[in-house]
């Protein structure tokens, strides 16, 4: 007999020999035709492997993120079998799943393969799924893999790297593929499949290699998921931060000014700067003090930091000075320049916390490839704070900040997110800086503050910052994706590396202990985000105007302007559109514009002193007249519902 673990804790006895899928039957029947995977003891294996030893097993459905990557990579074991009975002689090479779906990468020879070509495609993998062929995995020496995939030289490159005995072929059907395993049971739960696009891909990635043909797909256990998620794709479409930013006249990219590097349009700026200035307000009140800082420094100064070593190589390379030896570099970071900061004067502890707060822009030279609108720039803005504390401090000042992003989330709408606490990878030390004994203070003192503040959070092992654990906050946005928003790292690190100092209360000189936060990430990527959750219907109090006033003609223009300074007075953002064009015309582009009120002023408006009020996407319900009072009035209650002061 064999003991079995499972992710309850719950401990049952086998025979040896038992697979996943029959201790699946064994817990209840309705589990068993769910599950479409599993794995033992951190191993992916198939649903019928056979275990023979005690260990712990996680059996997982499609609701799982295991389950669908085994789900999708199945899939594109199908669509290889139906790509090369529709065009012979080509050669697979690899095809694994990806966040969504999955991608087959061909050397397609002399046959070219277009989007007309999908359709065939699509209903030749669904044909095999129908027919529910079993996924079998079996063991070949390496000598045979050679010989069977000898005209193949992609996949006797990566047979080559595999020590023999460790070889596994996976059969479905009359198509075998070279595989190291995790699959669902039968192709017949395949129900639904599409190809998305199709892309140049350099073999191994390396551009020195042959170009292949990458060819996307995604899968469904439903037709109905696969419809909804191409709704979802359509909605995503739509809500594009590029084009939204582009519409609303926020920002642009010049080729002159240089790939990656964003200039913010007058309404953009003014946006950016409400984001400023609502959380200096709140940093104000939490005691922070506002630095700035150059956007260069010396060489040395990110060598002693260990920027220059982790990131060096693949940052804007070192400015030379007509000076002889003299380095400068582009700021990839805040944090040493704050670190000088603290280092101009001697602390004693009862100076502290020093808590330094910046929007500092800084550089980072990410590949042409890689960029892509404001979430990936080099350069870009942080709202970068650190706060310098003792030891015994640090409870209270990683609260305070989870404070402080919280508070940020609730008033931007960000309201479904979930904690991860970053910390090491143990099985690869040489990742990190710092001693054992510093990092697992900093692990714990997260740990610790995101379970006494009710935080629903994970632990994910190797997702720490190379100088120290951190807390993320993964926040879910209006079309259920994940983003990372908001970083708070403790750092032992860097006070070594610059002998930052406090005098204790022994007379004696002691380490701060260093907390590195961003809510906001950096501006560019988290307005981004805002955009797309938001669809550029921003909170009323951060959208650049919040009414519009609309003259049925030019004869009401007066009082228009009256209506102005009367909104303007009670800082309410508005703007006249006194054009001569019809006002259905007028109404149709302010709506485009996401324009939160349109206040339309006539002939009736006038006498009364009223305006008429038509809420943005409220089409076919009809306006609301009210008096300018009651409209300011209406104005403030709905901010102050989303904005509220910041409690410390």
């Amino acid at each position: 007999m064999i003991q079995i673990t499972l992710p309850d804790g719950s401990i049952k006895a086998f025979s040896a020999g038992v697979t996943p899928m029959e201790v699946a039957k064994s817990i209840s029947e309705g589990l068993a035709r769910n599950v479409i995977s599993a794995s033992f003891n951190g191993t992916t294996v198939e649903t019928e492997t056979a275990l023979t030893t005690d260990g712990s097993l996680v059996l997982y459905t499609w609701n799982d993120l295991e389950g669908k990557k085994a789900f999708w990579h199945s899939t594109s074991h199908v669509m290889a079998q139906a790509l090369q009975e529709i065009y012979p002689g080509i050669k697979l090479t690899l095809g694994p799943a990806i966040d969504n779906g999955f991608y087959y990468d061909v050397d397609f020879m002399e046959h070219k393969i277009t989007d007309a070509d999908f359709k065939k495609i699509e209903d030749r993998v669904l044909e095999i799924a129908r027919e529910k062929h079993e996924f079998k995995m079996r063991s070949v020496s390496k000598a045979e893999a050679l010989a069977v995939y000898k005209d193949n030289e992609y996949k006797t490159e990566l047979i080559s790297n595999l020590e023999d005995g460790t070889i596994t072929f996976c059969d479905h059907s009359n198509f075998f593929d070279l595989c190291r395993g995790g699959h669902i049971p039968n192709t017949g739960l395949i129900k639904a499949m599409k190809i998305m696009s199709v892309a140049g891909a350099y073999w191994r990635g390396d551009e020195k290699n042959k170009q292949l043909t990458r060819v996307y797909g995604i899968s469904f256990p439903k037709q109905k998921d696969l419809t909804e998620y191409l709704e979802l794709l359509e909605e995503a479409k739509r809500r594009d931060h590029r084009k939204l930013g582009k519409e609303l006249e926020l920002f642009a990219f010049s080729q002159k000014v240089g790939q990656g590097l964003p200039l913010w349009l007058p309404k953009g700026a003014a946006l950016r700067d409400r984001l400023e200035q609502f959380l200096k307000r709140a940093q104000k009140k939490a005691g922070y003090e506002q630095v700035v800082t150059p956007h260069i420094g010396q060489k040395e100064l990110y060598v002693t930091s260990g920027h220059y070593a982790k990131y060096g190589a693949d940052s804007f390379q070192p400015i030379h000075t007509p000076a002889e030896g003299e380095e400068f570099l582009l700021k990839p970071m805040n944090c040493p320049h704050h670190c000088e900061i603290y280092n101009t004067k001697p602390w004693s502890y009862k100076d502290l916390p020093k808590r330094y707060a910046e929007f500092g822009t800084v550089y980072r030279y990410e590949q042409s490839g890689e960029l892509h609108g404001l979430t990936r720039v080099r350069g870009f803005t942080q709202d970068d704070a650190h706060i310098f504390c003792t030891p015994e401090q640090l409870d209270s000042e990683f609260k305070k900040v989870i404070d402080l992003v919280l508070y940020v989330f609730g008033s931007l709408g960000f309201e479904n997110f979930t904690a991860q606490v970053s910390v090491r990878d143990l099985d690869n030390p040489d990742k990190y800086i710092g001693s054992v004994e510093n990092w697992e203070k900093a692990e714990n003192a997260i740990i610790n503050a995101a379970r006494d503040k009710g935080l629903n959070y994970v632990i994910e092992s190797g997702e720490a910052a190379f100088y120290g654990p951190k807390l993320d906050f993964m926040v879910k946005d209006a079309l259920g994706r994940s983003w990372q928003l908001g970083t708070i790292q403790v750092d032992y690190n860097l006070p070594e590396r610059f002998e930052l100092t406090y005098k204790g209360s022994d007379d004696k000189l002691h380490r701060p202990v260093m907390i590195h936060r961003a809510p906001f990430g950096s501006m560019e990527r988290f307005i981004a985000i805002l955009l797309e959750h938001t669809a550029g219907n921003f909170p009323l109090w951060l959208m650049p105007e919040q009414a519009i006033i609309l003259s049925l003609s030019e004869k009401y223009e007066n009082y228009a302007q009256k209506v102005l300074s009367l909104l303007e007075n009670s800082e309410i953002r508005a703007l006249i559109d006194n054009r001569n064009e019809t006002i259905g015309k007028k109404i149709r582009e302010a709506e485009m514009q996401k324009m939160p009120f349109m206040l339309i002023v006539g002939e009736e408006e006038e006498k009364n002193g009223t305006v008429s009020v038509r809420r943005h996407g409220q089409e076919g319900k009809g306006n609301s007249t009210m008096s300018i009072e009651d409209f300011v009035g209406l104005v403030q209650e709905e901010i102050g519902k989303s904005l509220k002061s910041f409690e410390v």
